[in-house]
């Protein structure tokens, strides 16, 4: 009588959380003690923006960009773990001892686990190790109020990762931890600033049993994304000012923005990050061969917002013209 063969099965920990919430930076330290792992990153926008911060990482990557895993590309998320089983299979050095998915910040992060557990192929050879959402102290409450994704990613974690305890007030985080108590109430919390935390915190989560519902299949977003591309450098102190200013005068609709870019300062890229009604401090990215020299600006609005190119391209235009062109 033959025995099966034991098929070894790969864990995956996901990673979600609502726009702004640090996401990617917890990534990139977690990265930086496990470094054998392989990357999913699902982002809304066309424009991949995140993997620039996870640019000093060599680690099996992929970017399913254009919607979001729980509606728009959710059919994605199969082929590419069966690529990545393959491709370890192929490998007796196996190539990374873990798979991470971050998805896109509107996520709801159930479909990626009803695909890891319902479908039986892929359920066979990995195993799901836990969820992690990243919620942040100083505007997380407002998000969980206004939006019920920000409530399914929370909803889902068997890891709560409070972001920007740093720059919360005394009322900002009793807002969010009265949410995380409602919520999350069995999750893990852990207190993280700028993504430093105990790596085994994480890497050692295990998943909690819980039912699967029924998934719906015609999720609809109020969410969408514009992409812009600046041709060439421009100095940061006028983008500042223009960014600033579409987010003064969208504080409700503007709810993320993001982009690397390049400015005459400097031949290294700058990345830049800001959420509803707040613009964070650049930071310069080492410069590698691929740069093209174009800057990149992804903006997320809540609803259609569509005079925003028209905003940023005339409040750049007041002083100077720059080359900007939608794409």
């Amino acid at each position: 009588m033959n025995k099966s063969k034991i098929i070894e099965r790969i864990p995956v920990i996901v990673i979600s959380g609502f726009l702004g919430s640090g996401k990617t930076t917890l990534l990139n330290r977690l990265l930086q003690h496990a470094p054998k792992s392989a990357v999913i990153i699902n982002e809304f926008g066309t424009t991949p923006i995140d993997q620039q911060l996870l640019r000093d990482h060599n680690v099996p990557m992929s970017v399913l960009a254009g919607g979001c895993l729980c509606c728009q590309i959710r059919g994605s998320l199969t082929p590419v773990l069966k690529n990545l089983r393959m491709a370890w299979e192929a490998k007796t050095d196996k190539p990374f001892d873990r798979v991470i998915i971050e998805t896109s910040g509107v996520a709801n992060p159930e479909p990626v686990l009803d695909t890891l557990l319902r479908e039986r192929w892929l359920s066979a050879r990995y195993h799901l190790q836990g969820v992690i959402a990243t919620v942040s102290a100083v505007t997380g409450a407002e998000s969980l109020e206004r939006f019920t994704e920000a409530q399914a990613q929370l909803g889902w974690a068997d890891t709560v990762a409070l972001t920007h305890g740093d720059l919360a007030s005394t009322a900002q985080l009793a807002a969010t931890s009265a949410w995380l108590d409602k919520l999350a109430p069995s999750a893990v919390r852990l207190n993280v600033v700028q993504g430093a935390v105990a790596p085994d915190l994480l890497l050692g989560l295990s998943k909690k049993i819980r039912p699967l519902g029924q998934m719906q299949n015609d999720v609809e977003h109020r969410f969408n994304s514009i992409s812009l591309q600046l041709d060439d450098p421009i100095a940061w102190p006028r983008l500042q000012i223009a960014l600033k200013s579409l987010l003064n005068k969208h504080p409700q609709q503007l709810v993320r923005l993001k982009g690397v870019v390049f400015t005459p300062e400097s031949p290294e890229p700058l990345l830049i990050q800001g959420v509803t009604n707040r613009l964070y401090a650049p930071v310069r990215l080492p410069v590698r061969s691929i740069d093209d020299g174009k800057g990149r600006l992804v903006f997320i609005t809540e609803g259609d917002v569509t005079s925003l190119a028209e905003d940023l391209m005339a409040i750049l235009r007041k002083k100077e013209t720059h080359s900007l062109s939608e794409f």
